[in-house]
């Protein structure tokens, strides 16, 4: 590895927490998972990539819990449930406290808990009814995806053919997710919904699990003009651990990661990554991070070459600016 860019030693000023070792990531399926099978144990495992004990190893301060329905017709009833298991999970584990505001995640930072917050990966349980919106917020979602990998009732993902933006229906979706709060994830978006999306959100949008189009051509990442625009809005991407999103082929290890790091980086978005794993939602894995267990190891690598401020920019200080931002305020 060459010595990084000067740009990667100014990122991650400090903050009022001082220098701290900490996770966030930005996205993982074990509520599918759970939904499932309900017998899998989260504590411990096996079965699952994300448990407790492995988020409390990673020092994880903030958890983002996707909402994956993988059922033909999903409902707002299955989106209930799964809101459900993150309660009950909570209430079952007092290391897990759920996110909704940014008080909520002070508290997580500053008590050394493991924050849960829930997002949505798909907005097709809504079956085009926006009043569900105001349904979700109160479930604790505070992201939405609009789509996942091909088409719905709002836009069009990035491997349906057709390849369209937004319908008038997913047009007035972005506009109710601003008049309620709700950050908007361009993930699995296809690229002109993405730029309608970014041209019609009045908030900044998260790429919650994608990577660099420009180190692997897979249709699921995005262009350096798509980095370039989520920079300028003031989002954040969150880079994902799924091998053909990191190299041709697959069969990528930590070197490829880094590779994506700098490419993005070096694009000015050293503020603006974070990590989004997508543990529990892929059946290959990057070589040594094969689940949270591997957190600490990847972030003693990552110090071997760049700074402790751009590594705590990576590993939670962007993440946590963004999140001081963009979640409501919940009073004290």
């Amino acid at each position: 590895m060459s010595a990084p860019p000067e740009a990667f030693r100014r990122a991650g000023a400090a903050c009022r927490w001082g220098m701290m070792r900490m996770l966030m990531d930005g996205h993982c399926d074990v509520l599918m998972k759970l939904y499932l099978d309900p017998e899998l144990d989260f504590r411990s495992g096996p079965g699952l990539d994300v448990t407790l004990d492995r988020l409390i190893r990673a020092d994880c301060r903030l958890q983002s819990f996707a909402v994956y329905l993988p059922m033909a017709e999903p409902t707002m009833a299955h989106v209930a449930a799964y809101a459900r298991i993150l309660r009950e999970l909570a209430a079952a584990h007092p290391e897990l406290h759920p996110v909704r505001t940014r008080q909520d995640l002070r508290r997580c930072i500053e008590e050394r808990r493991v924050g849960a917050m829930l997002t949505l990966e798909g907005v097709d349980a809504l079956q085009g009814n926006l009043d569900h919106v105001d349904e979700l917020y109160e479930l604790g979602v505070r992201s939405i995806g609009v789509t996942w990998n091909y088409a719905n009732w709002a836009a069009d993902g990035v491997l349906e053919p057709r390849q369209a933006a937004l319908s008038l229906k997913g047009r007035q979706l972005v506009e109710r997710c601003n008049q309620k709060g709700m950050i908007l994830d361009v993930s699995h978006l296809a690229e002109p919904g993405f730029w309608e999306l970014c041209e019609r959100t009045a908030r900044p949008p998260i790429a919650s699990h994608a990577n660099s189009y420009a180190c692997c051509p897979h249709p699921r990442n995005l262009k350096d003009d798509q980095l370039k625009a989520l920079f300028d809005a003031g989002g954040l991407i969150g880079l994902a651990f799924v091998p053909h999103f990191l190299k041709d082929g697959g069969n990528a290890d930590s070197d490829d990661l880094l590779r994506h790091i700098e490419h993005i980086a070096a694009l000015g978005g050293e503020r603006n990554i974070c990590f989004g794993s997508d543990f529990d939602g892929i059946d290959a894995y990057v070589k040594g991070l094969e689940h949270p267990g591997k957190w600490p190891e990847l972030e003693e690598r990552l110090r071997r070459y760049y700074s402790d401020a751009f590594v705590e920019g990576l590993y939670w200080r962007n993440a946590a600016a963004f999140y001081a931002e963009q979640l409501p305020d919940g009073g004290e």
